[in-house]
C-alpha cells in the first residue's frame, strides 16, 4: 500500500541516526544557545517581558528570567514568545522559518519534564528542525502568501515531532502527532497593520501547542493519515498549494543524508531578517559622523514576496507609531543605520526618535522581481547625495546565512551580550556558555538558582 506523506516523513524521521554527526550536534549546540540569550534579553527589554509573572509558579520547567519553575505548557508558550519578540531568533531563510523559537522552548520543557540526557535532547530539536525546514520548502513562500506567519502554521507540527521523540511515541503515535498539530496551526500577518506584537506570541503558541499535541496523543487522541494531502489538506488550507504534499514526500527521502539546520542562519542585528541586508548596504557606505546629513534620496530594491512584510503600508512605515513597531520598517531601519551607524536592542524601545524619522521620510521603494528571494535574502539600495551624485550598493545574501555562516565564537559572543542585557553576571554566561557549547544539554536549573539569589 503507497505510505501518505505524513507516513514517509515520520518513517524518515524514525530513522534517524542515533548518534548524529559531529558538525551537526555542535550546529545544535549553539542554536539552542543563541536562543536561550535572545529570550533572556527578552525578559528584561522588549514587548514580552511583562510575561514573566504570567506563568503558573509551580512546575520543573524553567521560564527563562524567572526564579521559579511551571508547567511545561507554560513555559513553552513565555519562553517561545521571549525567543521570538525581538526579533533577534535564528532563521532558516530558504524555508522562511524561526526553527529555534519554537523547538528551543518546546523540547527543553519537555526535557526538563521528562528528564531527558543531552544526546536525547539535541536529537529531538535537530529532528524538529528537519521537518520545520522541509514543511517550508515544500512550499516556498506559500504560507505568507496566503497570510500566514510559516513558523506558527509549520511550528506545531515540528514542534509535536521533538517532543514526540523525547516522550518516547512510536510510529502510530507520531503519526497521530503530526495530523494533531495541525489543528493548532494559525499565525496570520494581521500583526503588520500596526506592527502589533501577537507576531511573538505565535511562537509560543506554536510551542505550546507541541506539548499539547503530544499530551493529546497520549491521552488516545488520534489524527488523521493523509493530513497533508488534498485541498482541505495542510498545504492546501494554509498555502494554497495541493501540490506541496508531493514536494514533501521527495524532500523527506533524505532525512538523515542532508542536514538543513547547517543552513540555518544566526542574526546579528535585532530586527525583520529581510531587513539586515539593507541595514549592511547602508553601512558599506562608510558614511562618517553626520554624513547621513548629505544623504538626499535613498532608493531601496525589495525582494517581491518581502513588500507586505517591510515595506506596506508605506506611510505607517516610515512614521511608526513606537520603535519597537520598526523592527518590520525597511525605512526607520535604513535611516537608523544611517544616523546611528549601528541597529541595536536599545533602537526599538520607547518613542522613535525624530531625527530618524525624519531620514526615514527621505527613503523610498521600489520591487525587485528577480532578486533570488527566498532562497537568498539580497538587498540593493541607490543613494543620491546632495550635490546630484548616485551611488549604488548590492548585497548578495544575508549574514549568517549559508553561504556567510558565522563561525561559532560569533554566536558565543552574542550569547554573551544578550545576558549583560538580562543583567546575568558575566562568570555565570561564561560557563553557560562552555557548557552548553561542549556537552549540549543545557542546565537551567542554575539559572533558576542565580536568579532567585538575586532577589
Amino acid at each position: 500500500m503507497t505510505r501518505t506523506t505524513a507516513e514517509i516523513l515520520v518513517d524518515g524521521v524514525l530513522d534517524l541516526p542515533e548518534n548524529l554527526p559531529e558538525r551537526v550536534e555542535e550546529a545544535a549546540r549553539l542554536h539552542l544557545l543563541d536562543a536561550l540569550g535572545v529570550g533572556l534579553a527578552a525578559s528584561r527589554l522588549g514587548p514580552a517581558s511583562g510575561l514573566l509573572g504570567v506563568a503558573r509558579p509551580d512546575g520543573p520547567c524553567t521560564v527563562l528570567g524567572a526564579a521559579s519553575g511551571t508547567t511545561p505548557a507554560d513555559a513553552a508558550l513565555v519562553n517561545g514568545t521571549l525567543v521570538h519578540s525581538l526579533e533577534y531568533d535564528d532563521t532558516h531563510t530558504g524555508a522562511v522559518m524561526h526553527g529555534s523559537s519554537v523547538l528551543a522552548p518546546a523540547v527543553l520543557a519537555a526535557a526538563e519534564a521528562g528528564k531527558a540526557t543531552a544526546p536525547e535532547e539535541v536529537r529531538a530539536f535537530v529532528a524538529g528542525w528537519e521537518v520545520l525546514v522541509r514543511l517550508g520548502l515544500a512550499a516556498p513562500s506559500g504560507f505568507q502568501r496566503a497570510g500566514f506567519q510559516g513558523t506558527s502554521v509549520a511550528g506545531p507540527v515540528a514542534g509535536a515531532v521533538a517532543v514526540g521523540l523525547l516522550a518516547g511515541l512510536d510510529r502510530e503515535g507520531l503519526l497521530d502527532a503530526v495530523a494533531v498539530a495541525a489543528s493548532f496551526s494559525a499565525g496570520n500577518f494581521t500583526f503588520l497593520s500596526r506592527g502589533a506584537s501577537s507576531k511573538a506570541a505565535q511562537a509560543g503558541i506554536a510551542a505550546q501547542a507541541a506539548i499539547s499535541t503530544v499530551h493529546l496523543v497520549q491521552g488516545g487522541i488520534t489524527g488523521a493519515r493523509d493530513v497533508f494531502e488534498g485541498d482541505r489538506g495542510f498545504f492546501g488550507l494554509y498555502a494554497d498549494d495541493p501540490s506541496a504534499a508531493d514536494r514533501l514526500r521527495r524532500l523527506s527521502g533524505d532525512l538523515g543524508s542532508r542536514w538543513y539546520l547547517m543552513d540555518a542562519a544566526f542574526k546579528g542585528v535585532p530586527c525583520c531578517h529581510f531587513l539586515h541586508p539593507f541595514a549592511e548596504a547602508v553601512a558599506a557606505l562608510g558614511l562618517p559622523d553626520g554624513g547621513y546629513r548629505r544623504i538626499h534620496r535613498i532608493r531601496c530594491r525589495v525582494p517581491q514576496g518581502q513588500e507586505t512584510v517591510i515595506a506596506l503600508p508605506w506611510a505607517a512605515k516610515q512614521a511608526p507609531a513606537r520603535a519597537d513597531e520598526a523592527r518590520w520598517s525597511l525605512p526607520y531601519v535604513v535611516a537608523l543605520q544611517a544616523v546611528r551607524g549601528r541597529v541595536l536592542l536599545s533602537d526599538f524601545v520607547g518613542p522613535p526618535d525624530p531625527e530618524v524619522l525624519a531620514v526615514a521620510a527621505r527613503v523610498d521603494w521600489e520591487i525587485w522581481p528577480d532578486s533570488g528571494y527566498p532562497a537568498v535574502f539580497p538587498a540593493e539600495i541607490e543613494v543620491e547625495w546632495t550635490d546630484g551624485s548616485v551611488r549604488t550598493v548590492t548585497i548578495d545574501d544575508v549574514d549568517g546565512g549559508v553561504g556567510r555562516p558565522w563561525a561559532a565564537d560569533r554566536v558565543v559572543e552574542k550569547f554573551l551580550g544578550n545576558c549583560e542585557a538580562a543583567g546575568l553576571p558575566a562568570y555565570w554566561s561564561v560557563g553557560f556558555a562552555a557548557e552548553v557549547k561542549d556537552a549540549g544539554l543545557p542546565d537551567l536549573g542554575s539559572l533558576r538558582s542565580l536568579i532567585s539569589e538575586a532577589g
